[in-house]
């Protein structure tokens, strides 16, 4: 008899974790085993030193098809509206405990499309810091086929994203988006070639394991709460976080090795 593969396959390229959701039989919607492995990948990478950045691709023709709308474990099925709030705060596989962790990780997620990125799979994709395309990704919120809305991410965090702008358009027009436009609208970072996604994605990921550390956790609370904030308070967040990173030895080191690398450019 063949043993079941794992749903969700973790490897390790230097300081890099990398997490592909492993379905593709099942366009790999997210069910309960592959939540609970990747929140177990999650923290492994939260509590690991060595590792800086999380990469979280997927096998197949498909990066995710969205919730498993067929897997069971999901109890008796809520009766009233107070019930399905709960359920969607404190249930669905833990889906909004583990992208609250997400965001609260002080290092980068990354998250590689290589190919279609749909409903759960896209709200999941939306609490990463960084989100790469191939040429032939797409998007869409399926939801509003069945006359409800995302609710994991599809609308809160989509709009923080994109704006309301392009959100009614997702959500409300509920049309599905190419890799260009996406980009367009602000919704993923880059996109790249099919033929050197996985090389062009590996080398963005080694690039930010380059960086530094703590400004880069600071840089993600900052960012967050300075989107917040009115423009005074978020000036005070600037100075409060440069107020700590200043202090490190990274910078002193950092601003020597820049001014020196400056002059030796105006004397060349």
């Amino acid at each position: 008899m063949t043993e079941k593969a794992p749903h969700l396959l973790e490897a390790e390229d230097g300081p890099i974790l990398i997490a592909t959701l492993n379905r593709p039989d099942k366009l790999n919607a997210l069910d309960a085993e592959t939540m609970s492995l990747f929140e177990a990948a999650l923290h492994r990478f939260r509590d690991t030193p060595a590792l800086k950045v999380m990469l979280v691709r997927a096998n197949g023709r498909y990066f995710c098809a969205g919730a498993d709308l067929r897997s069971g474990g999901a109890g008796r099925m809520p009766r009233t509206a107070s019930e399905i709030r709960e359920n969607h705060r404190l249930r669905l596989h833990g889906m909004h405990r583990i992208y609250d962790e997400m965001e609260r990780i002080e290092k980068p997620i990354v998250v590689a499309h290589h190919a279609m990125c749909v409903g759960g799979g896209l709200e999941l994709s939306l609490s990463c810091d960084f989100r790469l395309a191939a040429r032939s990704a797409a998007y869409a919120f399926p939801e509003g086929k069945m006359g409800v809305l995302p609710a994991s991410n599809g609308v809160s965090r989509l709009a923080r994203i994109i704006g309301t702008h392009w959100t009614r358009y997702l959500i409300m027009a509920n049309l599905s988006v190419s890799a260009e436009k996406a980009m367009m609208m602000g919704l993923v970072h880059e996109v790249f070639p099919d033929e050197t996604f996985e090389a062009d994605v590996m080398r963005f990921c080694r690039h930010l394991a380059e960086q530094n550390a703590e400004q880069m956790a600071a840089a993600k609370i900052a960012i967050e709460l300075a989107h917040d904030v009115g423009l005074a308070q978020a000036r005070n967040v600037e100075r409060l976080a440069n107020s700590a990173l200043m202090l490190n030895p990274d910078y002193q080191a950092g601003l020597e090795r820049y001014i020196k690398g400056v002059g030796n450019k105006g004397g060349s």
